[in-house]
Formats: structure tokens, C-alpha cells, sequence
């Protein structure tokens, strides 16, 4: 698969919800959907990377996919609340770059 744009991710999945999926959830529903996903990869961050153990060692964990996952159900929110993550991402990018120009490099808990 070729790279492909933050926009192009949107339409495909816009695309996908109404060949495949049928239509989207409600937004609550996805919202809900938004945080058990991050559930997921907050609790395979804890496993591979904290203290914690797979209660099942031979259990299957895709940190990939699970990020995927939030990824898509993100897309699906902007999607239908009319939002291009595109445009809304350059704009804040463009905000903490002008908040935070000399912020972080004058953080004494930053420097090593």
C-alpha cells in the first residue's frame, strides 16, 4: 500500500462506512467506541513497554493495530461532525509552534 494522506484516510473510511459499514454510529457511540480503543492500547503500553504482564504470555498484542483502530474511529468522529483533520491539524501545529517557540527550549527539566 502507498502512503497515503490524512485526507484520503478520511474519505476512504467515509467511503468504506457507506459501502461496507452501512452508515456511521452515532457520534456518543463512536466517542465510547474512541475510548475503549484507547483503553486497549493503554493496556498494551502497560504490558510491553510498564511493569505489567500479560496474565497470558502467548497472548496476541499488535500495538499497530490497536493504534490503527483509534486512528480510524478518530476519522470516523471528524467525518461526521464535518471536520478535516488536515486543515484542523496544520492549525494546530501552527498554534504550539507560536505558543510555544522558546517554551520548551528554556525548560530546565528538558535540558539533559
Amino acid at each position: 500500500m502507498s502512503d497515503i494522506t490524512i485526507r484520503e484516510a478520511q474519505e476512504m473510511i467515509d467511503q468504506w462506512i457507506k459501502t461496507i459499514g452501512v452508515r456511521y454510529y452515532s457520534e456518543l457511540t463512536n466517542m465510547a467506541i474512541l475510548t475503549e480503543e484507547v483503553g486497549e492500547v493503554a493496556r498494551l503500553m502497560a504490558r510491553i513497554y510498564g511493569e505489567q504482564s500479560f496474565k497470558n504470555p502467548d497472548e496476541a498484542h499488535n500495538l499497530g493495530d490497536e493504534l490503527a483502530d483509534v486512528l480510524w474511529v478518530l476519522m470516523c468522529i471528524a467525518n461526521q461532525t464535518g471536520i478535516d483533520l488536515t486543515d484542523a491539524l496544520q492549525k494546530n501545529i501552527d498554534k504550539k509552534t507560536k505558543r510555544d517557540k522558546d517554551r520548551h527550549q528554556n525548560n530546565e527539566k528538558l535540558k539533559e
